[in-house]
């Protein structure tokens, strides 16, 4: 996988959970600032899977095309699913919700990178 990506995706992540918990902790919701850094972490997750299948096609690695795809496919899912239910959920809890969509993400990446080096299950 590309390095640039996938080192904005921790760091996006890791800001968006981290943003997300103080957040709760002060008991207000997600206003447009945390909304707009959804959205630019949706942008680089949307390049990501773009990318991913670009490098999937071309490599003589030994991956799992469907499983890859599919931690592609969630990854992009994850963050907008968790920004509706917050949307939805206009308390505490919701806010949570964003936090662990980013938590999810950082997950999900981890595993990406393990499937992309024929690491264990791939």
């Amino acid at each position: 996988m590309n390095d640039w990506i996938t080192g904005a995706v921790y760091v996006l992540g890791a800001v968006i959970a981290l943003w997300s918990l103080v957040l709760v902790v002060r008991d207000e919701l997600a206003q447009d600032r945390t909304f707009a850094l959804l959205a630019i972490a949706e942008v680089v997750l949307l390049v990501q899977l773009v990318v991913g299948c670009i490098l999937l096609a071309g490599t003589d690695r030994d991956v799992s095309g469907v499983l890859f795809v599919s931690y592609l496919v969630g990854i992009a899912l994850a963050l907008p699913i968790g920004a509706f239910w917050s949307l939805a959920e206009r308390t505490r809890s919701g806010t949570g919700v964003l936090a662990i969509a980013a938590l999810t993400v950082l997950a999900l990446e981890v595993r990406l990178a393990d499937i992309w080096s024929g690491g264990f299950g791939a």
